[in-house]
């Protein structure tokens, strides 16, 4: 796995509350803020629908070359669903 390194501007009164929670915690700033980034990024995908995670999956529009239409025109339901 590759790490990234980024940064990150805090105001000190933030830079303050995170070096006492990571010293709080015997931790360290980093996994603080990594921690809080992928709650807030899990927190993002629970809250989508199901259309927007096949959207976002590039479930949607998949098919290249049909009608727009496949869905909601009756003419290309012929036959679907008949025995």
């Amino acid at each position: 796995m590759n790490d990234y390194r980024i940064t990150v501007r805090f105001p000190a009164a933030l830079r303050q509350r995170l070096r006492a929670a990571a010293l709080r915690g015997g931790t360290r700033e980093s996994d603080l803020v990594r921690g809080a980034v992928a709650r807030q990024l899990a927190a993002e995908d629970d809250a989508l629908t199901a259309y927007e995670r096949a959207k976002k999956a590039g479930l949607i529009g998949a098919v290249q070359g049909a009608s727009r239409d496949l869905s909601t025109n009756p003419a290309h339901l012929d036959g679907f669903g008949s025995l």
